[in-house]
């Protein structure tokens, strides 16, 4: 994925994953042009895409649509991010901090004043996020919405968080986000960890019974994910595995 930056420095990439109808992409345009963000993100789009009806619904914020960047799948679309927001009324039981919108976005604007590309992602109209889209981000942002009633259309959780993004900049600067002068591991290097440690695992045996690994694999991919992770720990990571799994094929001899 390209630069996301502005002239104002780097803005959070929305990020739709799966979205179902056009009119609902192009409003999202239109919600995030009101705040100054242009940088749209399209996972799988069900109708396809370019998709007449968001260029319809887009009404003058076009621009968006036209430099909206379409992935396949949410990795690929956040493979450049160092810090992942997904967005859900549901908690889904994955151990991760839950923030509200006003929380998010300032940990938003602190992570990209120091330089870090930040992905706000919304799932689909109708059940939104699946738990392996949540378990790829670092944090949930959860809207105190009538629990009776918690369902936001895609649009208006887009315009909830430009909204609170935008009403962000004028506040005071936030204290920094973890280890921020720190270059923090892109998604695409904690995938690859996550890829690195399944594979070794499961050579081990421990994605058992079968029927508890799918389980077991979601359970480490939000691990990685919630931990942080610095380029350097990945790359330690990396080598304690490799280290380890020479000293066994040595037989264990120091």
């Amino acid at each position: 994925m390209s630069d996301d930056s502005a002239p104002g420095g780097l803005m959070p990439a929305f990020v739709l994953v799966r979205p179902q109808m056009g009119e609902n992409i192009g409003a999202a345009a239109r919600a995030m042009l009101n705040f100054g963000l242009e940088h749209m993100r399209i996972v799988a789009p069900r109708d396809g895409w370019p998709n007449p009806r968001a260029v319809a619904m887009a009404s003058g914020a076009g621009r968006v649509l036209d430099a909206a960047q379409v992935a396949p799948d949410l990795n690929g679309a956040i493979a450049d991010c160092a810090h992942v927001f997904a967005t859900t009324a549901r908690l889904r039981g994955l151990t991760k901090p839950v923030l509200a919108p006003q929380e998010a976005m300032a940990r938003a604007h602190a992570l990209c004043a120091s330089g870090q590309k930040v992905a706000i992602v919304f799932g689909p109209e109708r059940a939104g996020l699946e738990n392996e889209d949540v378990a790829l981000a670092d944090a949930i942002v959860s809207v105190p919405v009538n629990p009776a009633f918690a369902s936001l259309n895609l649009a208006q959780s887009v315009l909830l968080m430009a909204y609170e993004w935008g009403r962000q900049a004028g506040a005071a600067p936030v204290a920094a986000v973890g280890q921020a002068p720190v270059a923090l591991a892109s998604k695409l290097e904690i995938e690859k960890l996550g890829d690195h440690y399944e594979e070794r695992l499961a050579e081990a045996g421990f994605f058992f019974p079968a029927d508890k690994a799918p389980g077991m694999k979601l359970n480490l991919r939000n691990m990685w994910a919630r931990l942080g992770l610095t380029s350097a720990d990945v790359k330690m990571l990396h080598g304690i595995l490799r280290q380890m799994v020479r000293w066994k094929d040595r037989g264990g001899a120091g």
